[in-house]
């Protein structure tokens, strides 16, 4: 066993040793633009290209002419977000997503607010899971698009996207679906969803960073304003020279994960409920954030009630874990999804998020709960508080002296 231990497949995954040699010739060898029409080098890249359109359409159940590439997921979002409402701004100027959606889609509609959009924030349970019929009221005469993620990069909760999906067909209106942190690790068809834009990216399931793609449907065909210009290329969405080798490692990624999945997601299932029953065999006063069953079977949120996250972060820092998501983890405010499924802030602040992936085993599962629960005792041990709530004292009841 290797330390330090890598649990944080959330904020990214190695790249599987089957997509890095399937990536390398095109670094080298057959470096050709994808764009170049005029020579063998440029062929050759286009084949690689193509072939690679096929497989990631394959794994969502598209057509390989829906895909358009990208830089990542965030690209992604900002394209289908910005790009449909100014597309179709003359049928309204109102957007609906959760409150727990990832940054990049609640920032895209908050740069719309700037231009004059209205977003509607749906709230979530307290299982972190969105109700269809909450998506259903807040949907209006002038709402252009729905944005509900596949599942949540902190909490792992599954969304019920079929519902929403035919919900926003029956309504006309579009559905655009995060689907970063569920693809690869749980089925996804973008027809059972119905799904009219699809944000996708590899480096969440062991292909490269910097590569991203973008379903957009074709029938009903949804139309997109470009977010940047340039060439045209991809059929005029997103202007660019390909990230050829990127590409050609996003499309083996996912030959990988249509192969694997089923039985990844089996192992991954057994691994986390290990992580789990050994914490909170060890442990008490810990709760798991979010629905047990809708949830990525690698998935595993829990708040260690009066410790610090970030001290027990630091206590642990043999094993990769994280706090928040990995794109807020630079601020100190409590978790905004946490926050949403109504955890107190400080239960928010003891909250570690584990991300279980392809290469973790069992001995280092054994390891981390023994760590973990190690670490949490001794924070426990110097903390006042939790003595006090274990002498059955009711702290929110308690009237703390000002010390001026």
């Amino acid at each position: 066993m290797k330390i330090p231990i890598y649990m944080d497949c959330h904020s990214t995954t190695p790249v599987d040793r089957r997509v890095l040699e399937a990536m390398l010739p095109y670094f080298t060898e057959e470096f050709g633009n994808a764009a170049s029409k005029s020579h063998v080098f440029g062929w050759h890249a286009e084949e690689a290209v193509e072939a690679a359109r096929e497989e990631v359409a394959r794994l969502i159940g598209a057509s390989a002419r829906e895909i358009v590439w990208t830089s990542g997921a965030t690209e992604s979002d900002n394209l289908a977000i910005k790009g449909a409402a100014r597309y179709h701004v003359s049928k309204g100027k109102h957007l609906v997503a959760t409150r727990i959606e990832h940054k990049a889609v609640l920032d895209s509609c908050h740069a719309l607010e700037r231009e004059g959009w209205e977003v509607t924030l749906v709230e979530v349970g307290k299982d972190g899971l969105v109700d269809p019929e909450a998506v259903r009221r807040a949907i209006r005469k002038d709402t252009v698009l729905v944005s509900v993620m596949l599942a949540n990069n902190e909490v792992g909760t599954i969304q019920p996207v079929e519902e929403i999906g035919r919900i926003t067909r029956q309504a006309g209106v579009l559905f655009h679906c995060d689907a970063v942190q569920g693809l690869g690790r749980i089925p996804f068809d973008v027809e059972k969803a119905n799904a009219d834009l699809v944000s996708l990216s590899a480096h969440k399931m062991y292909g490269p960073k910097g590569v991203g793609a973008l379903y957009v449907r074709r029938k009903p065909r949804v139309r997109l304003l470009p977010i940047i210009d340039g060439g045209g290329h991809e059929r005029g969405y997103r202007s660019g020279t390909l990230n050829v080798p990127g590409i050609v490692g996003f499309g083996k990624a996912a030959v990988l994960a249509a192969a694997e999945m089923a039985e990844e997601a089996a192992r991954l299932g057994r691994l986390r409920d290990r992580l789990r029953q050994g914490i909170e065999r060890g442990l008490d006063l810990v709760t798991v954030n979010g629905s047990l069953e809708h949830r990525l079977p690698g998935n595993l949120n829990v708040s260690f009630a009066y410790v610090e996250g970030e001290a027990l972060m630091m206590a642990i820092k043999d094993v990769a874990v994280s706090s928040g998501s990995a794109c807020t983890s630079a601020s100190l405010e409590p978790s905004y999804v946490l926050r949403a499924m109504g955890v107190a802030d400080d239960m928010a602040h003891s909250s570690i998020r584990f991300g279980l992936g392809r290469f973790n085993t069992e001995e280092e599962v054994d390891y981390v709960v023994g760590l973990v629960v190690q670490k949490v005792k001794k924070l426990r041990e110097m903390s006042p508080l939790y003595e006090m709530a274990k002498e059955g004292v009711d702290l929110s009841r308690v009237e703390w002296a000002n010390p001026h």
